[in-house]
């Protein structure tokens, strides 16, 4: 019997594919969806878009109609506000941020989210700074909005070295290329917990 050696994220893409699998025939019999196998199954649309190369934006814009409104459980769309997932492009692995995947919830229903007037600043109380990036690869190097830079590749220099317990103040989903050689200036913002 043959033995399959995989690694914690590929049991995840597994598990996700399965679930999703579970949704598409509910859906084939005119069952609608719960919360769990409707995010599977979009989950898993966007890593197989990334997959094949479509550019992120184009992946945020068609997700929300992957799964059409009617084909949901009342409740769903509130339910999920928002839904991100890891996905592996043809250059590497991105945060894909969907807000409203499953359009915006009844105004008045349950888990319904009603928010002030004006500009909202993320991360408002935590401290900024600006770092450069400095490429000693010989290939490009992708950095995501949401990874901390004492985890990214090892030929990714960040100065100066305590920025290393903060990320991209970028948007979620979004993310920067270092070329081989390139000093890139870039904002970076405290990691929840790793500045004090």
């Amino acid at each position: 019997m043959a033995r399959m050696h995989l690694t914690p994220r590929e049991e995840e893409r597994i598990l996700l594919s399965a679930a999703a699998d579970l949704a598409r025939r509910r859906l084939a019999r005119g069952a609608r969806l719960g919360a769990a196998e409707s995010v599977a199954l979009l989950c898993d649309e966007i890593c197989e878009l990334a997959w094949d190369g479509v550019a992120l934006e184009e992946i945020v814009g068609r997700a929300r109609r992957i799964i059409r409104p009617e084909a949901l459980l009342d409740g769903v769309a509130a339910a999920v506000p928002k839904l991100e997932v890891e996905a592996l492009f043809p250059h590497g692995t991105s945060l894909v941020h969907v807000d409203a995947p499953f359009g915006p919830p009844a105004q008045d229903g349950p888990g319904a989210v009603r928010t002030a007037d004006g500009p909202v600043e993320l991360a408002a109380s935590r401290p900024r700074k600006q770092a450069t990036l400095r490429n000693h690869g010989r290939l490009p190097i992708w950095v995501s909005s949401h990874v901390p830079l004492s985890q990214v590749n090892r030929a990714l220099e960040v100065s100066p070295a305590e920025c290393r317990g903060y990320r991209l103040d970028l948007p979620a989903g979004a993310a920067i290329k270092v070329d081989p050689g390139e000093d890139r200036e870039v904002a970076v913002v405290a990691v929840e917990g790793a500045v004090r």
